[in-house]
């Protein structure tokens, strides 16, 4: 009797699910799983809209990660900015998975660590390019991009159904200040093996051409040092563009001046960065911001925080003159090196007017070329899609415009539409045999991070905030004793950021007598009487005059004490 023919194994089913990093800037979270296995790419913040009064920071909601954390084989970092690691420390709270990355991740991590009490110590694993580590029946191999930051790693994920490329940020420069140009021969080599998915950035999708090297910012300087020899030179940066502080430091160097920096999170990226070895600084170069007196202005060159107009970064209080080192005059120039974010411009133009007040030149991007992006442009991203051949396609890492920009150029490249996913934070994308297609959603979102306080600040406490900010608050005192039906002392008005009262002393009265009558016909009228309804009584009656009289809605806030 002939055999039957064994039934091929059934594969296993893919899940991508991202937690942020879509349809905004920043908060850059991937959760990948097969069967029972998951890992995570990235864990950053992102920063407060203008609608978050008194918020610091956003970062991604983990319930999702904290509900299967048995399943949790690793968290893989592909470099060190803000917006993709900034949120390890309060994930680190909760959950506590092995964590990879290059060395100066971990260095930064290790420093953000500092300002955190945890329940145990982190597991931080280093790896480097080139290195493969196996999580469950998933291996991802860590490959170089290029990028403004040192060590930055795409991903390439292989599992049983598949590889899965997932870029992280990436550029091609083809004259890096590290020497090392993006290992396009293994991308190309994995393309050729056959790329289940690409999950590509998308943050200059819009931009054609490509993006320029980060050498290009080192002539700039070149010309900026050799016009202004007699000038103290200020140059703001990010504190991660590891490779700008680099070509800084050896322009100053070359120039014979020394180079203090000021800033705490440029001393602490500087001092990690030359303890690994990615900086090398000649001796002697570097003194202490303390000394700096001791120099003419055209022997020094201060290397500072608050390219973004951040208030309290060192550029920010030199501006207006905060700084306990640094005063500024006319023969100081300061160097914006970096490009706005969106919706930091605002504050950028205010610290560029405030120097420009006080006689200081400023040079900034639109000026002369001292920024170039870290980020592909349209035909690097292109160049991306040739080399790895995807079947599927996931545009990451942006804004929706930016995700659709890249939606277009993969439908341009000849794919097709129906292989191509915008997906959105907490959206499963699931992947098998038969296909991909998106099949429910898990718990996503944001938490909001104020001081020591994670997640206590919710829509409606910011919903209370924005109405402070906007009409302020009226308070109403009152003492009174339900059972005689009698007020026995009160109602007092306090005014708080809605008018001053001491040239609204009519209207205050007005409201006052508004409060009584309201607090009086509920006492004598109410079959039954509480505070709720006191309380309710007065704020309705008060919004709706103080509405007639002003045209704005105050926070009114009765407090009634029943003796």
């Amino acid at each position: 009797m002939p055999r039957k023919p064994k039934k091929a194994k059934q594969m296993g089913k893919i899940r991508v699910i991202p937690l942020g990093g879509l349809g905004e800037i920043g908060k850059n979270m991937t959760v990948i799983e097969y069967e029972n296995d998951m890992i995570v790419v990235d864990c950053g913040l992102g920063f407060p809209d203008d609608d978050m009064p008194g918020i610091d920071l956003v970062i991604p909601d983990i319930t999702y990660l904290e509900n299967n954390k048995d399943k949790l084989r690793g968290v893989l970092l592909t470099h060190g900015h803000e917006d993709h690691i900034g949120a390890v420390p309060y994930m680190l709270r909760s959950i506590n998975p092995p964590v990879y990355g290059t060395p100066l991740s971990l260095g930064i991590i290790k420093n953000k660590l500092e300002e955190h009490i945890l329940p145990w110590k982190p597991d931080l694993r280093p790896v480097k390019p080139g290195d493969t580590v196996r999580l469950g029946a998933i291996e991802v191999e860590f490959i170089h991009v290029n990028h403004s930051i040192a060590d930055a790693c795409a991903l390439a994920i292989h599992t049983p159904l598949g590889t899965l490329i997932h870029t992280g940020d990436f550029k091609l420069d083809t004259s890096p200040i590290d020497g090392e140009m993006m290992d396009i021969v293994r991308l190309g080599e994995l393309g050729r093996e056959g790329v289940l998915m690409l999950m590509c950035e998308s943050t200059n999708a819009e931009r054609p051409g490509h993006t320029p090297s980060e050498r290009k910012v080192g002539a700039s300087l070149e010309y900026i040092f050799s016009t202004h020899k007699q000038k103290r030179i200020i140059i703001a940066t990010f504190s991660s563009n590891v490779y700008r502080v680099q070509q800084i430091i050896d322009t100053s160097a070359r120039h014979g001046r020394k180079v203090a920096i000021t800033g705490r999170s440029m001393l602490n990226i500087v001092s990690t960065a030359m303890e690994l070895g990615y900086m090398k600084v000649p001796a002697g170069v570097i003194v202490d911001i303390n000394e700096i007196k001791r120099y003419k202005p055209g022997e020094l060159t201060l290397i500072t925080t608050g390219s973004q107009g951040e208030p309290m970064s060192a550029l920010y209080r030199m501006a207006f003159s905060d700084h306990s080192q640094v005063t500024l005059g006319a023969n100081d120039l300061v160097v914006l090196s970096a490009s706005a974010i969106p919706g930091n411009e605002k504050l950028v133009g205010r610290i560029i007017n405030e120097l420009s007040k006080n006689e200081v030149e400023v040079l900034h991007d639109a000026v002369v070329e001292v920024h170039v992006s870290g980020h592909a442009c349209q035909e690097e991203l292109k160049l991306m899609q040739a080399l790895t051949k995807p079947k599927y396609f996931m545009p990451i890492h942006g804004e929706s415009r930016h995700l659709l920009a890249n939606r277009d150029l993969a439908k341009y490249m000849g794919m097709n539409p129906q292989n191509i996913f915008i997906s959105e934070i907490g959206k499963v994308l699931e992947i098998d045999e038969n296909g991909a297609r998106f099949n429910g959603t898990v718990p996503a979102g944001k938490i909001l991070v104020d001081g020591y306080g994670v997640g206590d600040v919710g829509n409606i406490v910011l919903r209370d905030r924005r109405h402070l900010a906007q009409d302020g608050l009226i308070v109403v005192v009152a003492t009174v004793d339900t059972d005689e039906r009698m007020i026995l002392s009160g109602p007092d008005i306090v005014s708080r950021g809605f008018v001053y009262v001491r040239e609204a002393e009519e209207l205050m009265e007005e409201a006052r007598q508004i409060a009584y009558e309201a607090l009086m016909d509920t006492l004598e009228y109410s079959d039954q009487v509480d505070r709720m309804q006191l309380k309710k009584c007065v704020k309705d009656d008060l919004t709706k005059f103080l509405y007639a009289k002003t045209k704005r809605k105050p926070m009114i806030l009765p407090v009634i004490m029943n003796v």
